[in-house]
């Protein structure tokens, strides 16, 4: 909490000389200061020694004393602060519970490792899920590890729009994809023995919780004139990932991720599924995988993973989505995403991790990365360029040839290995959401479709490399690099050195892009400050709003990737 507030200036720690050259206070009050040494690092990071924190290590009590006097809050954005810190403490104490070694992590599969994270370290209450009740989380957080059969529902065409990809056109081919013959006789049975028409619904999975809470109580009409109705489970187990509201299938693996909207507040949005979003999902998949398929360099050299979202039903409200100035959690209640299954892209002896698992450490204070790097048998610096390789080529490429980038955070990018535990590749997921591209024309926007250009946000150049800076540079590689200089013996100046390398090698292979490097600089001296506890705390709160809200920007870092 220190270390993060002082990044982004929420708090302003005073030096302390006299006591040492890391040593920094904080007055809260004229009866209370917090003392805590800590040292500097990329980014104008904050590396704040947790043994040394008086006159208490307890968030609560410096909540309760620096509320108004030092972090500026108001009694209303307090109270639910608070909340949030308690669920995310909770989690945190499940978690530590049952904690395996680096050595033991490395051994799980991607579907297990996920459910070992500890959250996003950027934002202090980074598991809050205000919505879920204590067994609620107990049950469907990830940190759970409890494998659940999902029910599905069907609901009537006048209510629920599809979308596909051109080989699942029609929701038909979907099914035939994803449900057993006899599970799907047994649905359309279900719909007919009430005197309905199958063809006349569409049918889609639904999160227990969300239909509990949400769907039952808000399309009560709907589903007492037989518009929605529910039927049983296809009998699949599945395993809620970091992000909540996704599960992979672990019964048969080769069948695709879905993506429910699950009405819970959590870091900094509630994570339902905007309509016109949900529905276009399939055509940014359509449009992405082109450019990918028709560019050797992404295709053949890269290797890249983009794990599609193929096809998505969006639900509407009657009411709600009607009214375009209501909170926007009430227009993202209820539809379902396919996404392309991971493992389908996996080569023989290739296995895959969330970006996010680099940054974990164990109970002992191990690192992950640590111990993947002492499996593979390479010299620290040696690895990290690979890692470098995999990562940057994919991500700079998009960017600079088609204006276009993904938000390459610890959850949407996942590292690819080898059977050595070589980062070989990337994957990247989520691309409705997550996807921006330059404002400033380009010729190779021209073949993007209307729909596709209707959703995807577009930004300045400038600004569109803050999604890679704030993303993977400060959302990352800002935890990694002091993990890499306490347990590798890599120095951060040289980790960045080694970042900055391969940048400067991938524009050295690309020099028909000059221009393009120019218009798109992540060399920069500085860049913005992105800021995300500041959206929490003196941006947004906790009020509903009628659109989702965005990180906050204050004031300047300078970039470590500038020089060498």
């Amino acid at each position: 909490m220190l270390a993060e507030f002082a990044y982004e200036e929420v708090i302003i720690p005073v030096p302390e000389p006299t006591a040492g050259p890391t040593s920094y206070r904080l007055d809260l009050d004229p009866d209370i200061t917090y003392r805590f040494r800590a040292r500097r690092g990329s980014y104008g990071s904050w590396y704040v020694d947790p043994e040394s924190i008086g006159p208490t290590g307890d968030p609560l009590h410096f909540l309760r004393h620096g509320y108004d006097t030092v972090l500026g809050l108001g009694g209303d954005t307090t109270g639910h602060l608070i909340k949030e810190l308690l669920a995310t403490l909770c989690a945190d104490t499940r978690l530590d519970a049952t904690a395996l070694s680096a050595a033991e992590l490395a051994d799980l599969d991607y579907a297990e490792l996920e459910g070992h994270q500890t959250g996003h370290p950027w934002l202090v209450a980074n598991k809050g899920r205000i919505g879920f009740s204590d067994a609620d989380a107990a049950r469907w957080a990830p940190e759970a590890r409890r494998h659940h059969r999902l029910p599905w529902i069907a609901v009537h065409r006048n209510m629920a729009r599809y979308r596909g990809i051109p080989t699942l056109a029609t929701p038909d081919l979907l099914y035939v994809e994803e449900l057993a013959p006899a599970t799907l006789d047994t649905f359309h049975h279900a719909i007919a023995d009430r005197g309905r028409e199958p063809a006349d619904y569409l049918l889609l999975p639904v999160h227990p919780w969300q239909w509990e809470q949400v769907v039952a109580p808000l399309f009560a009409p709907a589903i007492a004139d037989g518009s929605i109705l529910h039927l049983g489970t296809d009998n699949d187990l599945r395993l809620p990932q970091q992000s909540i509201r996704t599960f992979l299938n672990v019964t048969r693996p080769r069948r695709r991720t879905v993506k429910l909207p699950l009405s819970v507040l959590n870091t900094l949005v509630w994570r339902g599924l905007p309509t016109e979003r949900t529905l276009a999902a399939p055509a940014v998949t359509a449009w992405v995988h082109a450019l990918r398929d028709r560019d050797r360099f992404l295709r053949d050299e890269t290797r890249v993973i983009l794990l599609g979202e193929v096809a998505s039903i969006a639900v509407a409200h009657p009411q709600y989505d009607a009214l375009p100035t209501v909170p926007y959690q009430y227009r993202e209640l209820l539809g379902c995403i396919w996404r392309e299954p991971l493992g389908t892209y996996l080569d023989p002896g290739e296995r895959a991790r969330t970006l996010a698992a680099l940054l974990h450490t164990d109970p002992t204070g191990r690192a992950f990365t640590a111990e993947l790097v002492e499996r593979s048998g390479l010299a620290p610096r040696v690895w990290l360029r690979h890692l470098f390789a995999a990562l940057l080529p994919p991500l700079l490429h998009f960017l600079y040839r088609y204006g276009t980038v993904f938000s390459p955070h610890g959850e949407n990018a996942i590292v690819v290995f080898d059977e050595h535990d070589i980062p070989v590749r990337l994957a990247v997921k989520d691309f409705v959401d997550d996807i921006n591209v330059s404002a400033e024309p380009l010729s190779e926007h021209d073949t993007m479709p209307d729909d596709v250009r209707a959703v995807l946000l577009t930004e300045s150049p400038e600004f569109l490399t803050q999604f890679i800076h704030s993303g993977l540079f400060v959302g990352v590689f800002r935890y990694l690099a002091p993990l890499c200089d306490q347990q590798l013996g890599v120095p951060e100046a040289e980790f960045w050195a080694l970042a900055r390398e391969e940048i400067l090698r991938h524009q050295e292979r690309f020099p028909e892009l000059k221009e393009r490097f120019a218009t798109f600089d992540l060399l920069t001296p500085r860049i913005e400050r992105l800021c995300l506890n500041r959206n929490r705390l003196h941006l947004d709160g906790y009020r509903d709003r009628p659109q989702r809200p965005h990180a906050a920007v204050h004031g300047f870092v300078h970039n470590p990737l500038h020089r060498p």
